[in-house]
Parts: C-alpha cells; structure tokens; sequence
C-alpha cells in the first residue's frame, strides 16, 4: 500500500511516517495481504489554484472533446500524442503517453482509465495530469496552457509503501543510489530517444529492485535530467527506508518496488549478480538532487572516456552517412522546395523517375484512374509490390508548378488516418510526379454521385465518412504541427480505403496559416463551384470557417446523394442543393431530402441532426458557422443542443419565397467575380 505525501519538507514528513508507524500495528490482517501485492492509485493531480472552469461550458466542451481523442491517436502514433482543441481563452492542450514496451492495446486502455479518473476527480480544475499506477504506465495531462517543451515541477505527488526495508540500510543506499544514477543517465540520454529507461537490480539472494523513469519526450535532455534528479532526491528525503515509493511531475516520473509491478520488466533480467555476504563497506556519498560528485582520480577518468568515446563515435557516424549519401545520390536525392507559409524549406525522398515509368506501365491509358486541372492520375505498383497512386504534373498545366511544390510540401508533414499519404514524389527533367499510397475504392463521388453503386453506400458508411470527413479537416485546422486550411474540399478530394473510411486529397490549393492568424485575404479564387463559402467568392478572404462551408455542402451532398449543383437545367433550376435543404427544414420535413435509395433503413434522428449540422455550416456569415471541435461534438454527442439555423449562404430564392424571406437575410445568388479557370476538378487516386 502506498501513502500520498503532499508535500516534502523532512520535519513534517518525519512526523508523519511516525505517526503511520504507530498506527500501523493496528491495522487488519487484510492490509498487510495489499501491502504484499505493492497496489498503487493513480498519481493524479488536479490543484484548485491553477484556476477553474463552468462546468458544461466551452472550456468543458473542449477537454472532453480533445482528451475523447488521445486513446486511438497515443496507440497509432507510437506511443505519444498531443492535441489542443478550442480558441482563447478556452483553448485545451492534452497529451497522452505510454512507456515504450506498452502493447497498444494496454495503452489504449490505460489512457482510457486515466481520463475517466480525470473526468471525475477534476470537475472543473483548467490543469491536471495523471500517471498511472498498473500493470501499464501511462501518463494523461490537459491544460489551459502550452506546456510542451517546458520543465513543469510542481504540483508533486509522492507517495510511498509503509512496509520497512528490512536489510542493511547502508548496503541498500549503495547499490539503490548506483541503479538511480545509472538510470538517470540512461532516460535523459540524447542517443536514447525515448527519456525511458526500466531495470532490476539484485538486492539479495531473495529480493530484487525493480525500477522504472520517464519524461515527457520533448523536454531537453538537460531539463529530463533535473526533473529525474529532483524525484529521487525527493524520495530519499521523506521516505527512505520504505520498501518502495513514487514521485510524479508534470513532466517526469520515478517508482521503485520490490515486485514487478509492470509489465515493462517482463523481459528485463538484472544487470548484476546478486551482491555476495561481505561485510559492509564504508559509508559512501548519499546521491542527491545537487550531486553526484566522487574521487578526483575516477572523475577524470570518467571524463576522458567521456570525451573521447562519443567523439570516435560521431566521426565513425558521419563517415558512413557521407558514404551513404554519396552512393544513393544519383538515385534517391533530397531536394529543397520553397513555397509560401510558414515553412521555407523541406526534405522530401525523390523517387527515379525509371522506377516510377516501370510502376505505372510507362503510363499507360489502362492504369488511369483520372485527370483534372493539375494533370492525371495513374495507379503503380513499386517493385516491392506496394501499389501506388501517382499523380503526374501536366507539362500544359498554368496551375501546376505552384500547387505541385505547395501539395509536396504540406502533406509530407501531415500524418492522419483521415489524410492519403504521400510515399514520395519525382522532379526530373520536364517530369513533376507525386506519388500517394493507393486507395482502392476511388473517391466519394464515384459513388455517391452514381445511381448505380449508391446502394453501396448504406447509413452506417455514409455516417462513418461523415465523421471521419470532419476528423480529418479537425487535424488539418487544429491537431497537426501547422494550421492549414484546405480550399478545395469536395467529394471528388475524398477517396475511401477498401474499409470505406474517408481520406482527404489534393492539397495543391491549401493555405499554411500562422499561430495567430484567423483568416487571410487573396486576389486568386481558388476552388469549386457550389463548394466555397460567400465571403471567400465574393471578397477574397477565406479561414478555417471556409473549409466548414464547404464541408457543410459535402455532408448535404452525403445525406441526399445528389451534387449541389445537380438542379441546374432542371424545372428546380432555382434551387441549389443547399437551398432545397433550407426549404424542407423549413417546412419542417428534413427527412425529405435523404437520398431514396436508402428506404428505411437509415437512423431518423441521426439523419435530421446531420442535417442540421449542414445547414449550421452553410450558414452565410462565418461567425454562425460552428468550429470543428464543436462539429465533432455534434456528431459524437446526442446531448448537445444545436442552435437554430439562418437562411443558409448561396441561398437561391425563386418570386414566390421573395414574400416569405425578410430582406435581413441578405441572401444572395451566386456572385460573377469567381474565377473560373482556377477551378480544378481533379479526380485524385
């Protein structure tokens, strides 16, 4: 059993394992049947002095929806993620992280539990973190703040067993304070990676430590050091001679115990034998947080090897990366893109374009999966049987070259399940070719569009696009390391995998904007018809609530299984699809516009709140559109209540709705400024 320690002063502390000491004889038997066991809580802490929040409030809104996040995404990146949700001043940053060894499906559920904790025990505190106890160690964290990069120390937990070590103190500090430097050493290694480190270590024939360290990955090593040195310091001051203990930070951890209370150590055997039964040596130098100092003659030495031993090592280093580099140059060179943004330059893979010609059949009319304004698609397979899609820059193209370098650039640094991926790309003569992972069942509108194979599309898939449609744009706005903005979202620039999960393309008209900045201004309309927002049409200026527009129109468009421009040169050519859409929630008959082919077979409320969360992001004025976070909870959540939707933007009256609309909507037809010939209808694969 462990005991929390609020606080490390050595009097206080002193006091009170006293006074636990006198008050533990009276304890059940059962206590001693836990304490054999080493069960351990959560090291959670929420403190009510970093501030607090209305509960159900946007801050609120924000935690659940950016912590709902963190299980799926700490798995499938490996073990750590971050995000941050929100606007000032209710923004929430969270992060969620696993040690090394973690299977993920034990992560999963570890950071799952973990928010549970959090969800309940820190009602409306703005900042809290929670390591977690067994079998998997798992870190949770939020804040109203960006903590990433900074050493936070405080608030501290500790906590430690109240069983007493019953050895020779004086061997034991030997041989705990000699794994402690060593295992500081090994966590907050630059050549390590993952500030981690877990060993065991030998106490007796019959005993064995087990010990486990870990900081936040983006602390400096400096920093991981210091946050590690100050935890074991503060377990040597108020709990040593306990037969194991914990000391939590925000950006560190350190646990001890006598038992493998992890999994981490399955596969881990003592570095050393067990010590043999010599008297005991003389007292050496207690490790502390301040020092780690010994004789002047090891000193030295320690520094020699030191100083030489990494030195050969680099040199050895950077003479076979100078060989490699010089023999795979012809065939695979790095270059340097410029584009605008944020970012200057990048490094990209370049694939031969040999190789690229022999994937594709020389380009053949057989392996075409489309064309657009950019140039035309073609389905490859690499020589190691990975089959690809490549898209290939039109050598008449006077769009390309521009988006070729934007495209190559932003999605090279974009990794989510909801975004395509690109494998590499080729710059070579008068060829320009990017190459993509290839997604088998084409894009959306192939068949959506498509009285044929819409019956493929059922409820559960069309919702499951619709989500995974908003996760991506999610990611793309807030989530990823750059706030980027699409421009160009339609179903053509979604392609489905073989599960028919939704992945966002063409990124040659995305915008790349800065921390601050909410929206920007352009003389170069950029887009497609029926898909952009009024204020980007008609004055230039398009933000984050442009790309809700356009995805406004494409969940529409889901929900009926008809374009929004489907009604030109029809009896209905007044309407658009967003204005049918207007007119049938108006009359109070939503469930109108839900495409036939589904029957019944479709859930009503979903398909009315879909509905719903269209015409709210259709709204004319980007300010009543809602954000992505926001959307999201619309989607996850039945108990959130939507707000009443305006006559939408684009809204296309015919003579006889003139009377029923008042002039305070400012509805408006589709402007003639819109620039045409940058339009692009590019079919990606």
């Amino acid at each position: 059993m462990f005991i929390s320690l609020p606080a490390c002063d050595s009097n206080s502390t002193i006091g009170l394992m006293s006074k636990m000491a006198q008050k533990s004889s009276l304890l059940p038997t059962f206590w001693f049947a836990l304490l054999s066991f080493g069960v351990v809580s959560a090291q959670l802490s929420c403190p009510n002095d970093a501030g607090s929040f209305r509960p159900n409030g946007t801050y609120d809104v924000n935690r659940r929806l950016v912590l709902s996040y963190l299980p799926f995404n700490v798995t499938a990146q490996g073990g750590f993620y971050n995000a941050s949700v929100g606007q000032e001043p209710d923004r929430v940053h969270a992060l969620g992280m696993c040690i090394p060894e973690a299977k993920a499906e034990d992560c999963s559920k570890c950071i799952q539990t973990e928010i549970d904790r959090v969800l309940s025990n820190c009602p409306n505190q703005t900042q809290a973190y929670s390591w977690s106890g067994e079998p998997t160690l798992c870190l949770l964290r939020y804040s109203n703040r960006s903590f990433l990069g900074s050493l936070d120390l405080e608030p501290t937990v500790r906590l430690f067993n109240t069983g007493d070590l019953r050895l020779n103190l004086t061997e034991f500090d030997r041989i705990w304070e000699d794994l402690a430097t060593r295992m500081i050493a090994a966590a907050s290694s630059p050549s390590k990676g993952n500030y981690y480190s877990a060993e065991v270590e030998d106490l007796t024939g019959f005993q064995t430590i087990y010990a486990l360290m870990q900081c936040i990955p983006y602390l400096s090593p400096g920093d991981c050091n210091a946050c590690l040195r100050r935890n074991v310091g503060d377990y040597e001051s108020c709990c040593r001679g306990k037969q194991g203990g914990v000391v939590s930070r925000p950006s560190c951890y350190f646990r001890w115990d006598l038992y493998p209370y992890s999994k981490a150590f399955e596969n881990i055997t003592s570095a050393s034998p067990p010590p043999p039964s010599l008297p005991s040596p003389p007292p050496s130098p207690r490790f502390n947080a301040n020092t780690t100092k010994k004789d002047d003659k090891t000193t030295s030495t320690g520094t020699i090897v030191a100083t030489v031993v990494p030195t050969v090592i680099v040199i050895l280093v950077l003479l076979a990366l100078g060989f490699a580099v010089c023999w795979r140059r012809k065939s695979h060179r790095a270059i340097e893109l410029e584009t605008e943004g944020d970012i200057s330059t990048t490094h990209l893979l370049q694939l031969d374009v040999k190789t690229i010609e022999a994937a594709t059949n020389r380009f053949s009319e057989s392996n075409k999966l489309g064309e657009g304004g950019f140039g035309e698609v073609y389905k490859g397979t690499l020589p190691n049987g990975t089959q690809v899609a490549v898209k290939r820059l039109s050598k008449t193209s006077s769009q390309g070259a521009r988006e070729f370098k934007n495209e190559a650039v932003l999605v090279a640094k974009l990794q989510h399940r909801n975004l395509v991926r690109l494998l590499g790309f080729c710059v070579e003569g008068e060829e320009k070719l990017l190459v993509y992972e290839f997604v088998p069942n084409k894009s959306l509108d192939y068949f959506l569009f498509d009285a044929a194979k819409q019956g493929l599309l059922d409820w559960t898939i069309r919702y499951r696009i619709i989500e995974g449609i908003a996760r991506g744009i999610l990611y793309l706005h807030q989530d990823s390391r750059l706030t980027i903005i699409h421009r160009d979202l339609k179903a053509s620039n979604i392609l489905l995998d073989a599960d028919m999960n939704p992945k966002i393309a063409d990124f040659g008209m995305a915008r790349i904007f800065g921390v601050d900045q909410t929206q920007a201004n352009t003389g170069r309309i950029v887009g497609t018809y029926g898909y952009i927002s009024p204020e980007y049409a008609m004055h230039g200026r398009f933000s984050m609530k442009s790309d809700v527009y356009s995805f406004g129109v494409l969940v529409l468009e889901i929900i009926s299984g008809k374009k929004n421009s489907s009604f030109n040169g029809t009896e209905d050519a007044a309407e658009n699809l967003v204005t049918r859409a207007w007119r049938v929630w108006r009359n109070g008959s939503p469930l109108e516009l839900v495409d036939p082919t589904l029957g019944e077979n479709y859930q009503r409320d979903e398909a009315i709140r879909c509905i719903h969360i269209g015409l709210l992001c259709v709204q004319e004025n980007p300010t009543d559109r809602p954000t992505l976070p926001m959307i999201m909870l619309m989607l996850t959540s039945n108990t959130i209540t939507l707000p009443v939707p305006h006559p939408p933007g684009f809204f296309l009256q015919s003579g006889q709705d003139l009377s029923s609309v008042s002039e305070s909507s400012t509805s408006k037809s589709v402007p003639c400024s819109v620039d045409d010939s940058s339009f692009t209808d590019l079919y990606p694969r």
